[in-house]
């Protein structure tokens, strides 16, 4: 096996907890916007995330759950100007400063960095929700942290695909030997494992129940040396925060 080189991270649930208190609250000021009775709870946001993608999401709500809207050969316009307008209030919420980083995340970053780990990003949402959620959750530059940044639609078939961590680790020229991936959710784990790459899972209360079989450790968190995670599944070899000493463990198990 390859030494460990680089880590990717997914970014919703991962980096942060995004989805409950960021996406599902954006989504809802868009359809106001567009005065629109759609409303998205907090339970069935979390049927929602079966799907990954913002605009295969409301697809899949008005197929799934509010099958009285009739489709017209508009509603694909209507659907990729609510993702634009909901975007542009999930930045808005982000400006504020009210959707931190998960434990954990700005202390193992910046560690891989200090220890010549190459990082980078794979996931399905858009570009511009990464780089406001790094600038304003993390701090100004840090886009300029990672190696590739690959999200949204640079790739056609989405999580649970593989395809967005086969173009992360082809953008940075290494194998998936020499990686660790992270995610949260099952979507997630099948994507970063259809990619062949070992993978550290940290939960959240969307995904807590999902299936994770075959990730390295699954977590509740990634921890801090003064809070220390849960182990939920896996051989956490006596760590109690997650350091790149602990990732080079488990990287080579």
């Amino acid at each position: 096996m390859n030494n460990l080189q680089a880590l990717i991270f997914d970014v919703d649930g991962t980096l942060s907890d995004t989805e409950r208190d960021g996406h599902r609250v954006a989504f809802n000021l868009a359809f106001k916007e567009y005065d629109l009775d759609w409303n998205w709870d907090i339970e069935l946001y979390g049927q929602l995330l079966a799907v990954t993608g913002g605009k295969e999401r409301m697809n899949y709500f008005l197929d799934h759950f509010n099958t009285d809207f009739q489709k017209t050969d508009s509603t694909q316009n209507l659907i990729k100007e609510l993702h634009q307008s909901k975007t542009r209030h999930y930045t808005e919420l982000l400006a504020t400063g009210t959707i931190p980083l998960r434990t954990g995340v700005k202390r193992l970053l910046k560690e891989a960095l200090d220890n010549n780990l190459r990082i980078a990003i794979a996931t399905t949402t858009t570009p511009e929700n990464v780089t406001a959620l790094l600038e304003h959750a993390l701090e100004p530059g840090s886009t300029e942290w990672f190696d590739v940044i690959a999200a949204g639609d640079i790739v056609p078939a989405k999580k649970p695909a593989p395809d967005i961590y086969t173009y992360a680790l082809e953008k940075m020229k290494l194998p998936a030997s020499a990686c660790l991936a992270f995610e949260d959710s099952e979507n997630g784990i099948r994507s970063s494992m259809g990619a062949d790459l070992k993978t550290l899972i940290t939960i959240n209360d969307y995904t807590k129940d999902h299936d994770f079989t075959g990730a390295a450790i699954v977590l509740s968190d990634l921890g801090e040396p003064d809070n220390k995670f849960t182990t939920i599944a896996g051989d956490d070899h006596g760590f109690n925060f997650v350091n790149i000493d602990m990732l080079k463990v488990i990287h080579g198990h």
